[in-house]
This record gives C-alpha cells, sequence and structure tokens, in this order.
C-alpha cells in the first residue's frame, strides 16, 4: 500500500512541476550588467530559480567572456578546465535544465580582479497544495454512471503524505 501511495504521490508532484512558465533572469539586473564591480551575490539572492529557467549574460565579448565552471574553480577563480565556455556574441543566453548548483566566471582574470562570478541555486518548481476546504472529503470516487466501464480515485496530495509516513 505505501508503494501505491509513494508512486500517487510521484505522479501528483511531477504533474504540479510543470505549471510555470520560465522566467529569464538578467545577470546581475541589467541588459548589459556582466562586467565588473558588479554584487552578482546581491543580486543572486534575491532571485529565485528553477528549472526552465534561462540566464541572460549581456557583456562586451572583446574583454569578457562567460564560463560555466565547478564549485572549486568559482570559489578559487580557476578559468581552466571549465564546464562550458557559454560565450558566443555578448548576448548570451543559458537554460537551466537541473536542479543543482551553477557556478559562472569571467575568463581573463575580471573574475579575480573585478569580482565576475555568480552562484545561483536552481530548485524544482512545485505549486502550493490546495488546502482542504471545511466539510470536504479528501477522496473521491467517481460513480460507475459517469465514467461507464471505469473507476476513478482522486486523492489530495496532503492524504498522501499522511499515509506515507504511517
Amino acid at each position: 500500500m505505501k508503494g501505491f501511495l509513494c508512486l500517487v504521490l510521484l505522479m501528483v508532484t511531477v504533474e504540479k512541476t510543470e505549471s510555470r512558465e520560465p522566467v529569464l533572469h538578467r545577470v546581475g539586473g541589467g541588459r548589459f550588467s556582466w562586467k565588473p564591480n558588479v554584487n552578482f551575490t546581491d543580486w543572486a539572492i534575491h532571485e529565485q530559480f528553477f528549472v526552465g529557467d534561462w540566464l541572460y549574460f549581456g557583456f562586451n565579448k572583446q574583454l569578457y567572456s562567460v564560463l560555466q565552471v565547478s564549485q572549486t574553480s568559482y570559489d578559487n577563480c580557476i578559468e581552466q578546465d571549465s564546464i562550458k565556455n557559454i560565450t558566443k556574441g555578448g548576448r548570451d543566453v543559458f537554460n537551466l535544465t537541473e536542479a543543482k548548483p551553477y557556478y559562472f566566471i569571467s575568463g581573463g582574470g575580471y573574475c579575480s580582479k573585478g569580482g565576475m562570478k555568480v552562484a545561483i541555486i536552481v530548485q524544482y518548481y512545485i505549486s502550493a497544495p490546495s488546502p482542504l476546504t471545511s466539510g470536504s472529503f479528501p477522496i473521491t470516487v467517481s460513480s460507475a454512471s459517469e465514467f461507464p466501464g471505469k473507476l476513478y480515485l482522486f486523492v489530495l496530495p496532503e492524504v498522501i503524505l499522511a499515509y506515507a509516513m504511517l
């Protein structure tokens, strides 16, 4: 029974993760704000990043670059062995495809000289469950006359969680 309830919970969670449109985040807050002396940490802590969102890096490609790096490379401003160089034309986008931390720096020494680095944490979007209204029963079984030959069982996430914790 617990296995079935966990499966139903997973299906409800997956359904609820797709109910948000992707957002384009302008890194640093402006159209061309991937540049030295911008507090990217302050910018990032005031944003929420979800799987499917995009980062927009606007910058002078003659001077700066955007490298996706590991946490160690981010901490130490190491440009070599980057995960990905996303620099193309100075108006570059990056799709956040996984729920995990992402780390970006600029090459050319600008990471250590001008603080051109940003770390963000991407999470799955899960919409809030609907609250139970007074007098409502959390499990609904449709009548056979409404759906001949089929029986549907609808369970609210709160009920599934309660049973799964037993």
